[in-house]
């Protein structure tokens, strides 16, 4: 039985709230559970100097957790001078996702930033900024083609990303943070809507696992980021 009481193939009640900010290009809040994300989308005329000229667009990201975003206060990291590791990993992991999904042709020479912010924190956080930052740069994308500037859909395929692991020796979908604390095993699977792989970030965190136990939760990561995928198309239609 999983604390929450879920089934093993179960994901965490998803809700979307687009337009949730009024100066961003695009914007959602994404609910996973208790674990909540607010991802913004802010378009720029410029792009990083080692493209600048190409005609490439970019697509970047940055990612941080509200100092009461967990059950004890986090002192902000502005507070320190510098980000945390994991801070780094997490938004590069962002920005390389939701680029795997993007025609940088087609996005002409322009950066979107994707602004992942964590509002409460219960497991997945990562997870749910690639999926709500898929989502803030959808809505940004179509101003860019309401008003004509781009010419052609830049976004080809949409990316989302959950997580799975083995909990109490069984393969469980979506782990929010009980499992997640008590995991043998715990990944993150970033995919696109045709179920192409982008990224899977795996390790044993107390127990090994097998050839056969990833490929059962592989089939369970199709089949949440299936769910999500169809929860952004109709929070973005």
């Amino acid at each position: 039985m999983r604390p929450s009481g879920r089934a093993l193939d179960q994901m965490r009640e998803v809700s979307i709230e687009t337009g949730f900010t009024k100066h961003a290009e695009g914007s959602a809040l994404i609910k996973m559970g208790d674990t909540h994300v607010l991802c913004t989308a802010s378009i720029e005329p410029r792009v990083p100097s080692f493209i600048k000229g190409s005609g490439l667009g970019w697509v970047t990201a940055e990612y941080g957790m509200l100092p009461r975003a967990t059950n004890t206060r986090m002192r902000r990291e502005a507070a320190s001078g510098k980000q945390g590791g994991r801070t780094v990993e997490i938004q590069r992991l962002i920005g390389r996702s939701l680029r795997a999904g993007v025609d940088r042709v087609a996005l002409g020479e322009r950066q979107i930033t994707i602004d992942c912010d964590v509002l409460q924190a219960d497991g997945g956080t990562r997870c749910a900024s690639i999926t709500g930052g898929w989502i803030a740069l959808r809505l940004a994308v179509n101003k860019l083609m309401k008003a004509g500037d781009v010419v052609s859909d830049p976004l080809v395929d949409p990316v989302a990303a959950v997580s799975c692991g083995i909990y109490a020796g069984q393969p469980v979908l979506d782990l929010d943070y009980p499992e997640d604390s008590e995991a043998g095993v715990d990944g993150n699977f970033i995919m696109t809507g045709s179920k192409k792989l982008i990224e899977v970030q795996m390790s044993a965190e107390g127990s090994l696992f097998s050839r056969t136990q990833l490929n059962e939760l592989m089939d369970l990561a199709e089949k949440g980021v299936s769910e999500l995928v169809e929860a952004a198309k109709a929070a973005t239609a």
